[in-house]
C-alpha cells in the first residue's frame, strides 16, 4: 500500500481541501434545505388561498370552482383526517406519477379539494442541486490549488532553511538561514530561521572560544615543555632518568598535537599540492603495503604522510596485528584485526581526548582527529568502518591528478 505523502505541501493541501469540502457540503445541504422549505411553504400558501376562494364561491353558487372537486375519491387519507371538523389543510403527495400539492376544506359535510402539480418546483430544486454540486466542486478545486500554492511556498521556505542549516552545520560560517528564506512574510518559518541563526552564532562563538583557549594553553606549555626536554637530556643515565625522558617526550608530542589541532580548527591551513604516485609513496613508507593499479594523485605529501602515520599508530595502539595497508587506484585502506571501532565513534566520528578504550593510558584520542582534519585540507574523503570479518578499517580516497 502506498504511504500517504509526508510533504508539508500535500498535507496542508489535503487539510484545506478536506475542510473546504466539509464546509461546501454543509452549506449546500443548508441552502437546499432552506430553499426546499421556503418553496413548499410558498406552494402551501398559494393552494390555501385558492381553496379559500373555492369555499367562498361554493357557499355563494354551490359549484366547485377553479378546477376543484367535491368528495373526490383520490384525496389522500392524511388530508381527509386533517380537514375533519370544518378545517382547511394542505398536503404534499409524492407518487410514482409525480409530486402533487393538495388543498382541501370541509364545508356543509362535503370535502372540497384542489390538486396542482409540484413538478415545476421539483425541477427548480434539481437545478439548484446541480448548481450546488458544481459550486462545491469549484470550491474544492480552488481550495486545493490554494493549499498547494500556500503549502508549496511554506514548504520551499522550510526546505531552503533546512539546506542552509545543513550548510551551517558543515561549517559555512558566512551563511544565514534567515537571509536564505527572506523576512517576508514574517511567519513562524522566519522566526525559526532567526532562532537557528542565533543558536548557530552562540555555538560558533563557544567553539571559537574553546579553540582559542586550547591554542593558548598549548602555546603557553610549549616553552616550559621544551625546557623540560632539555633538562631531561642533562640527567645522568639511570632508570628514573629514562622514565622522566619518556614522559617528557610524550608530553611534548601531546603539546605539538594540540597545537596542530588548533591550527587545523582555525581553517587557515592550505595544502601544497603536487602530483604524487600513490603506490610508490605508500610503499616507501610501508614496505608491506599491497599495491594494485595505483594512480597518481594530487596531494600534499607532508600532510598525506601525517595522515598515514596517524592511522598506522592508531591501528597499532588500539587494534591487533597484523595491520594491513592496501592501495588501489586513489584509495588507501588501513586495517587491523582488533575489536573494531566502537559504535559511538562510527556514529559521531572521532573526538579529541576520547580513545576507543578509556581505561588505556597510551593515546589521547588526537590521532584520528588530526588525520580527519588533514584529510579535509587535502580534499580527501576519510571513512571509518568495521570490516565484515572483524577489525577496524579506515578508507582514504584522494583526488586523482588531472
Amino acid at each position: 500500500m502506498r504511504a500517504f505523502p509526508q510533504s508539508l505541501r500535500w498535507r496542508l493541501s489535503a487539510v484545506i481541501a478536506l475542510v473546504s469540502v466539509v464546509l461546501a457540503v454543509a452549506l449546500s445541504l443548508l441552502v437546499r434545505s432552506e430553499f426546499s422549505r421556503a418553496q413548499l411553504a410558498d406552494a402551501r400558501r398559494v393552494q390555501d388561498e385558492r381553496i379559500q376562494l373555492v369555499v367562498r364561491d361554493y357557499g355563494l353558487t354551490g359549484r366547485a370552482a377553479l378546477g376543484s372537486r367535491i368528495d373526490a375519491a383520490d384525496v389522500p387519507d392524511e388530508l381527509l383526517d386533517a380537514v375533519r371538523g370544518g378545517r382547511r389543510a394542505t398536503y404534499l403527495q409524492r407518487t410514482p406519477d409525480g409530486a402533487w400539492i393538495w388543498a382541501a376544506a370541509q364545508t356543509d359535510g362535503k370535502v372540497l379539494s384542489l390538486r396542482s402539480s409540484y413538478a415545476d418546483r421539483d425541477a427548480t430544486l434539481r437545478q439548484l442541486d446541480r448548481v450546488l454540486v458544481l459550486g462545491s466542486a469549484a470550491v474544492l478545486v480552488l481550495a486545493t490549488v490554494l493549499g498547494i500554492v500556500l503549502g508549496g511556498r511554506l514548504s520551499r521556505r522550510l526546505r531552503r532553511a533546512a539546506v542552509a542549516a545543513r550548510r551551517v552545520a558543515d561549517g559555512d560560517a558566512t551563511l544565514s538561514v534567515g537571509a536564505e528564506i527572506g523576512d517576508r512574510p514574517r511567519d513562524e518559518a522566519t522566526e525559526l530561521a532567526h532562532a537557528v541563526d542565533a543558536m548557530a552564532a552562540a555555538l560558533r562563538a563557544r567553539l571559537v572560544a574553546e579553540r582559542r583557549v586550547t591554542a593558548d594553553i598549548a602555546h603557553e606549555l610549549r616553552t616550559p615543555v621544551t625546557g623540560l626536554v632539555t633538562a631531561a637530556e642533562l640527567l645522568p643515565p639511570s632508570r628514573p632518568a629514562e622514565l622522566v625522558r619518556d614522559r617528557v617526550t610524550v608530553l611534548r608530542a601531546l603539546v605539538e598535537d594540540i597545537l596542530e589541532v588548533a591550527r587545523l580548527d582555525a581553517a587557515t591551513e592550505r595544502a601544497e599540492l603536487v602530483d604524487v604516485p600513490l603506490g610508490e609513496f605508500v610503499s616507501r613508507r610501508v614496505p608491506s603495503a599491497v599495491v594494485t593499479d595505483a594512480e597518481t594523485v594530487r596531494t600534499d605529501p607532508r600532510r598525506l604522510e601525517r595522515v598515514l602515520v596517524n592511522l598506522l599508530q592508531n591501528a597499532e595502539r588500539h587494534g591487533e596485528p597484523p595491520v594491513v595497508v592496501a592501495v588501489e587506484g586513489a584509495t588507501i585502506r588501513v586495517r587491523d584485526h582488533g575489536p573494531g571501532f566502537p559504535p559511538e565513534i562510527l556514529a559521531e566520528g572521532p573526538s579529541r581526548f576520547r580513545t576507543a578504550d578509556p581505561n588505556r593510558a597510551d593515546g589521547h584520542g588526537l590521532g584520528l582527529t588530526i588525520a580527519l582534519a588533514q584529510a579535509r585540507v587535502l580534499s580527501a574523503e576519510l571513512t571509518l568502518q568495521n570490516a565484515t570479518d572483524g577489525g577496524a578499517e579506515v578508507v582514504v580516497v584522494l583526488p586523482s591528478a588531472p
